[in-house]
């Protein structure tokens, strides 16, 4: 049976594992690893499972993921535009 861990990015828990058993320590070289946390909801949805299962294992599981970019591109225009509602 084939136990999901992260839905965006389809990481299995026997992916993960596998990771894990590879020698993938911490949990930014398990996410670079496996690709948990860089679909749509940034780990929202998995960063818990898997960093509860890396420590289970022995890992370290208390240093941040590098978070990506936003999922929708923003010019600089839009977010330049946010300062100027700001001193309203």
């Amino acid at each position: 049976m084939k136990t999901l861990v992260c839905r965006c990015e389809d990481v299995t828990l026997e992916e993960l594992d596998s990771a894990i058993a590879a020698g993938h320590r911490d949990l930014e070289s398990l996410k670079r690893y496996t690709g948990f946390a860089t679909g749509c909801c940034q780990g929202k949805g998995c960063l818990v499972a898997c960093a509860t299962r890396l420590a289970e294992a022995g890992g370290d599981a208390t240093l941040p993921v590098t978070p990506r970019p936003p999922y929708h591109p923003v010019t600089f225009g839009a977010l330049a535009s946010l300062a100027s509602l700001r001193g309203r």
